[in-house]
């Protein structure tokens, strides 16, 4: 299949589950004031991260900063594309906490 077939499986949103695995789709913006998970721009959610966009360091630090967020370890959240790039998208296993802005975690998750 070619990446153009690829369905978009967030639809109209920024984030879909897949089973206990949630997809975010995002909006980095490296070199910020301070680590910030903004507000749902179209279908990617705005987050904030204080490192410099240099060989993917901003999206790991983005990342680690996401991480306790979302209850899970670190190598939890694979980043499955844009890593050096402000256009990505994460795959969280299982977080056992959501942000405010994703609303509830789902019974079949938590």
């Amino acid at each position: 299949m070619s990446r153009g077939q690829i369905k978009n499986i967030t639809g109209d949103s920024f984030f879909a589950w897949e089973g206990a695995v949630l997809v975010v789709n995002i909006l980095g913006k490296p070199s910020a004031s301070r680590d910030a998970i903004g507000k749902p721009k179209g279908t990617q959610l705005k987050i904030s991260v204080t490192a410099a966009p240099v060989n993917g360091k901003a999206t790991d630090h983005m990342v680690r900063f996401l991480a306790p967020l979302f209850g899970v370890a670190v190598a939890d959240i694979e980043v499955v594309f844009g890593r050096e790039n402000v256009n990505k998208q994460l795959r969280i296993r299982a977080p056992k906490k959501l942000p405010s802005v994703f609303g509830p975690l789902p019974p079949s998750v938590g």
